[in-house]
């Protein structure tokens, strides 16, 4: 297996990994699947804004998963912290790629300089709890019953990981005094 960047080509994979997340689980609190436009579109905003999509790409040649992430919150306090995101293919789950993915994005994120990141997890999904336990992410906290998704309320475990040693971020040149 190959763990590389995301390229247009990967597009169609990546839309029917998506697509079979919301139609089956609980990764994804979205009730409607989405096209090829859009995934395109999400691509290349990832792109414009400097953050990776990275594809696992099997021996054979087949997209059998993808990982990102984005801000934690639209604010500037908020510019070191991330949050990401990792499907796999359902025939191919509980093989590794989903940790293999993470790693490859923890690294890309010390890259681009960020201290935590963020998961939000189906507080159920205790497989996707495990693997975070294991690459060293932590239970911070949880809020029940704020999503929704074939027709039960779902809680939102949140749990995070510090990506590196700061006891302080650099000082801002931006921020007014």
């Amino acid at each position: 297996m190959q763990i590389r960047d995301a390229e247009e080509n990967d597009i169609d994979a990546i839309t029917e990994i998506y697509n079979d997340a919301v139609r089956n689980t609980t990764a994804i609190w979205n009730d409607n699947v989405v096209d090829r436009d859009n995934r395109l579109a999400w691509w290349r905003e990832r792109l414009r804004v400097g953050y990776p999509v990275l594809v696992a790409q099997s021996d054979e040649g087949k997209i059998v998963g993808y990982a990102t992430f984005g801000d934690w919150r639209a604010f500037d306090g908020y510019r070191f912290s991330v949050e990401h995101s990792v499907y796999v293919l359902s025939s191919e789950r509980g093989g590794g790629i989903g940790r293999t993915l993470m790693i490859e994005l923890m690294q890309r994120a010390r890259d681009l300089d960020k201290h935590v990141m963020v998961a939000g997890i189906e507080a159920g999904n205790v497989a996707s709890i495990r693997l975070h336990e294991k690459l060293g992410f932590e239970k911070v906290g949880q809020i029940s019953e704020v999503g929704t998704k074939f027709g039960k309320w779902l809680d939102l475990a949140f749990m995070q990981v510090k990506l590196d040693g700061r006891l302080a971020p650099a000082p801002s040149e931006d921020v007014a005094s």
